[in-house]
C-alpha cells in the first residue's frame, strides 16, 4: 500500500506539471542537442573556477585569523534561550492583458521550528495581500514591488518573535522604494495613491528594523544571493564573492566579523520623498551607513550565511548569542540552504505568479456573466499578452 501511494502521488505530480519529466519537449531538436553540447566545456571552466577558490582557502584562514576577524560560535554562545523565530518574504507578479493589467503582490510571515520549551505563536502562517486591476504602464512593476516592500516591513515590525530573518538585504527596501518613488507620477493615481499612503507607516517600520532597539527582538537580513565582497576585499581577493569563498573557507561553527556594511565612498540616499517624510529618510540612510555585516557557517553541510545586522546587536555579545543559535535551530535540514522558516515563506510567495492566471480566469467569467457585453469581446480583452502554456 505504502508503495502503491507513492506511485499515485508521483503520478499525480506528472499529471500537474508534466514538463517537469520532459523539460525540452517544447525546444527544437537541434537546440537541444547544441545547448546540452556545452556540458563539457561548462564543466572545465567550472572545475578551474572551484579549484582556484579550493586553493585560496588557507591564504583566506590565515589572513582572517590575524587580523582577529575569524572565531568560533562557542565563543559567543555562552548559554541557551531557545529563541522563537519567523521568516519574512514577499512576491508580486503582474498580469499584462489586451484591456488592462492585474497586479498581484503579498507578503508571507511563517514561523520556523519551535524551541522544546516554546508553544507556537503562530498556528498559521501570516500575511498580507492586494490584488489591482491598472492601466498599461512600464512603471507598474517597480511600483507594485515597492508595496510589497512596504507588506514585508510591517510583518516583520509586528511579528512577535525574538528573532525575524528577512529574505534578502536590509538596503533593498531603500533601493525598491527609490526606484518607486522617482517613477511615481507615470503610474495611474490610484496606484500612486496606494504608496504614498503606506510610505509613512513603511518608514517607520524600516527605521525600528535598521535600529533593532528592543531587547526582545532581533532583525537579521539573510540575502540567499550577493555579489558584496567586502571580506575577499579585505584577503586581497577581490575578484571573489564573499558567501562562495568564505562556504569554502569556514568550517562548520565558524563565523567572520562583524564588519561595516557600507563602505565610506557609496552614496545611500532617498529620493521623492514628500517633504514631511524628508527627515525620516535622512534619519533611515544615516541607519543604513552604520550597518553590520557577518558570515556565519553553522554546520558542515549547511553554506556560509550573510546575515546583515545593526551594531547593537552585532556588537552586543548576548544578543548576538541569540542570533546564532536561531540560526542553528533552524538550519539542520542537508537538504534546505537557507533557515528553514525564510525557506517555507520563499516556497509559498513564489506559488503567488501561478495562482494570478486562476484569478484572470474567475475574473472574466464573472464579467461574462454579470455584463451585457459581447462575451467574445470580453474573453478577447481579459487574454493576457503572453502565449499560454
Amino acid at each position: 500500500m505504502p508503495f502503491l501511494f507513492r506511485w499515485l502521488t508521483f503520478k499525480d505530480e506528472r499529471m500537474e506539471n508534466p514538463s517537469s519529466e520532459s523539460p525540452f519537449q517544447d525546444l527544437p531538436e537541434a537546440l537541444v542537442e547544441e545547448m546540452l553540447g556545452e556540458y563539457k566545456r561548462l564543466g572545465t571552466e567550472l572545475s578551474t573556477s572551484l579549484e582556484k577558490m579550493e586553493s585560496t582557502k588557507e591564504q583566506t584562514r590565515g589572513f582572517l585569523s590575524k587580523a582577529g576577524l575569524l572565531r568560533r560560535d562557542s565563543s559567543i554562545l555562552r548559554s541557551y534561550s531557545h529563541p522563537t523565530t519567523c521568516g519574512i518574504d514577499g512576491a508580486y507578479a503582474v498580469e499584462r492583458l489586451l484591456a488592462t493589467d492585474i497586479a498581484a503582490l503579498a507578503g508571507v510571515a511563517v514561523e520556523g521550528l519551535s524551541p522544546p520549551t516554546e508553544v507556537r505563536l503562530w498556528p498559521q502562517p501570516h500575511h498580507l495581500c492586494k490584488v489591482l486591476t491598472i492601466n498599461h504602464n512600464d512603471a507598474t512593476g517597480l511600483v507594485v514591488r515597492a508595496l510589497m516592500i512596504t507588506m514585508e516591513m510591517e510583518l516583520a515590525a509586528k511579528a512577535p518573535h525574538d528573532v525575524v530573518f528577512m529574505d534578502g538585504s536590509l538596503t533593498t527596501p531603500v533601493i525598491h522604494l527609490n526606484q518607486a518613488l522617482a517613477r511615481l507620477d507615470e503610474v495611474p493615481a490610484e496606484l500612486s495613491q496606494n504608496l504614498l499612503i503606506e510610505l509613512e507607516s513603511a518608514l517607520d517600520n524600516y527605521k525600528e528594523i535598521l535600529t533593532s532597539k528592543r531587547t526582545d527582538k532581533i532583525y537579521a537580513g539573510v540575502p540567499k544571493y550577493t555579489s558584496r565582497n567586502e571580506v575577499a576585499m579585505k584577503v586581497g581577493l577581490p575578484g571573489y564573492e564573499d558567501r562562495s569563498m568564505l562556504s569554502f573557507a569556514l568550517q562548520g561553527g565558524e563565523l567572520v566579523g562583524p564588519l561595516d556594511m557600507i563602505e565610506r565612498g557609496e552614496d545611500w540616499h532617498f529620493s521623492g520623498l514628500p517633504k514631511e517624510l524628508v527627515n525620516k529618510g535622512n534619519e533611515i540612510i544615516s541607519l543604513i551607513r552604520d550597518l553590520n555585516v557577518l558570515y556565519y557557517r553553522p554546520y558542515e553541510h549547511f553554506p556560509a550565511l550573510r546575515i546583515e545586522l545593526a551594531p547593537s546587536i552585532a556588537r552586543n555579545q548576548s544578543r548576538l548569542s541569540i542570533l546564532l543559535e536561531s540560526l542553528q535551530l533552524q538550519s539542520g535540514a542537508a537538504a534546505i540552504m537557507e533557515p528553514y522558516p525564510l525557506y517555507l515563506a520563499d516556497r509559498m510567495v513564489k506559488h503567488l505568479g501561478t495562482a494570478l492566471p486562476a484569478i484572470r480566469r474567475a475574473t472574466t467569467q464573472e464579467i461574462a456573466t454579470t455584463t451585457s457585453l459581447d462575451v467574445g469581446s470580453v474573453f478577447m480583452a481579459m487574454h493576457g499578452y503572453r502565449t499560454e502554456s
